[in-house]
């Protein structure tokens, strides 16, 4: 089992009245699960959104890399791709 710390957080009311509902449907046994629990979802979204800036960046960087040898894309091929990439985006919130 992995080594715990304790650590002293201060909350907004509304927030500890979320953790507090969060224990009182037994879906977690303490107010540590519930904290615990969305610095995971942090730590997730966070992963994903330095990903998609990976991703973005490395796509932006082959264009201009494109584009400096006068390969350019017409305004119709920027307008499917962007297209695709909502849909794409969409489909992954679901």
């Amino acid at each position: 089992m992995p080594v715990r710390t304790s650590l002293n957080v201060s909350l907004t009311p509304e927030l500890e009245q979320f953790v507090q509902q969060r224990v009182a449907s037994g879906r977690y046994q303490t107010a540590s699960e519930v904290v615990r629990e969305g610095l995971r979802l942090l730590e997730q979204q966070e992963r994903d959104r330095e990903a998609a800036y990976k991703e973005l960046k490395a796509h932006l960087q082959h264009r201009a890399a494109l584009a400096e040898k006068g390969q350019f894309v017409s305004a119709r091929e920027v307008r499917e791709e962007i297209e695709e990439l909502k849909r794409q985006r969409n489909s992954i919130k679901r």
